[in-house]
């Protein structure tokens, strides 16, 4: 890599630390409504399981990158908080599958729509020749991160 691209790699890499500073903002603000309910750790818990139903301990561990009893234990306090149910598999009773209440649904809707409408007041703030640079470019990190698209939907902002 020349020093030129190095350059651009580092420029760039400065931007989006700037950048996640405003999202960490916005998803603090956005939680902190809720902030006696869960912690930002416990809300992203909820998030994973909006987008995969029915999954396992072992599976959301996994999703999570944390081990399985971490999981466990975040999982029995959202259930202390009826934010999630649990229930063992009828076929398999070593395996528990976790989904959201509808408490926990509720939880993360109100969530997501704050922060949705704080992304969209920042946006709407923004030149707008600069917005669809704005989409490729994320689209091109988070592809390159993994991370799925988190779509149109009210509830599939992610964390």
């Amino acid at each position: 890599m020349t020093g030129h691209g190095k350059s651009q790699v580092e420029e760039f890499v400065s931007a989006l630390l700037t950048a996640s500073r405003v999202l960490v903002g916005v998803s603090a603000a956005s939680l902190a409504e809720a902030e006696d309910t869960v912690t930002i750790t416990q809300f992203r818990v909820l998030v994973v399981l909006e987008g995969s139903p029915d999954v396992t301990v072992q599976a959301l561990a996994q999703r999570l990158a944390v081990t399985p009893s971490t999981a466990a234990r975040t999982v029995d306090r959202l259930l202390a908080a009826e934010l999630v149910t649990r229930e063992e598999n009828p076929s398999d009773r070593r395996e528990v599958r976790v989904n959201l209440s509808a408490k926990g649904r509720e939880l993360v809707a109100q969530v997501t729509a704050r922060r949705r409408a704080a992304l969209t007041r920042i946006v709407r703030r923004m030149p707008a020749a600069q917005r669809q640079d704005l989409v490729a470019a994320l689209s091109a990190f988070s592809d390159a991160a993994g991370e799925p698209p988190a779509g149109g939907s009210e509830h599939s902002l992610g964390w």
